[in-house]
């Protein structure tokens, strides 16, 4: 299949999973359920990921720090910038990519295998609404809640790394953190985080969706659903930082 014809299908499946849903109830039931699926059962990775993030990006900083000329505030400040704007928006959604995309695919693609969505089919089910619109919403919906916190837990790990290390004082890390601090620079990473949400339930979605085969087409499913989830989520981000910052 040539790619041209890939994003055709993409497009046609966006389109009928934002069909109007039949039963509401039943679409809320399975977005709370989505919720805590995809986002609060994420919540411990990226907790230890962003500690551990913001400690190494911390202490590159200061390492780096040749100059005497340059204040120990910069550690703070290029600590907090670095996380808000990159890491925590685009890292973090990458390593959501592997983990709830490869899920997201594993999950239909046996569906689709077991003949499960030819059932819901047959009923007169929308399998596509029914089955990827409340994970959309979800990850829509509380994914900028995991990188908020990301970003926190980021500038807390670096926060220790740098003052027990004494590189810096807890008075300069501190400025360092506040200062030149623009409220855009938070609604950018927000903007991109809903975006790349989007991206990895319905790339994954699709590749699951259109499985054909057994057990092993299931997996061979998943590896691509990760593969370009992250391809697309690094597209968008060139994109997006083009588009909001320039």
């Amino acid at each position: 299949m040539s790619y041209i014809e890939s994003v055709g299908k993409y497009v046609g499946m966006i389109r009928q999973v934002f069909s109007k849903p039949e039963r509401l109830k039943v679409y809320y039931t399975r977005t709370l359920t989505e919720i805590e699926t995809i986002g609060i059962n994420s919540a411990g990775i990226v907790a230890i990921l962003s500690v551990f993030m913001g400690a190494v990006i911390s202490l590159q900083t200061a390492s780096n720090m040749d100059s005497p000329l340059l204040p120990k505030y910069t550690i703070g400040y290029i600590t907090r910038s670095s996380t808000i704007l990159e890491f925590s928006p685009t890292i973090i959604s990458l390593i959501l990519a592997g983990k709830v995309g490869s899920n997201i695919a594993s999950e239909i693609g046996t569906m689709r295998v077991t003949e499960q969505i030819d059932a819901l089919e047959i009923m007169g089910v929308n399998s596509l609404s029914f089955l990827v619109l409340p994970k959309v919403i979800a990850a829509v919906f509380f994914f900028p809640f995991l990188i908020i916190c990301s970003m926190g837990l980021s500038i807390i790990g670096g926060y220790y790394a740098v003052t027990l290390s004494e590189l810096a004082s807890h008075e300069e890390f501190v400025y360092g953190i506040r200062a030149f601090f623009k409220v855009s620079d938070i609604t950018y990473a927000l903007v991109k985080t809903c975006v790349f949400a989007f991206v990895i339930v319905t790339v994954s979605s699709y590749f699951g969706y259109f499985t054909k085969g057994g057990a092993l087409d299931v997996g061979k499913s998943s590896t691509q659903a990760v593969v370009w989830s992250s391809i697309v989520i690094l597209l968008t981000n060139f994109v997006l930082t083009q588009l909001i910052l320039m």
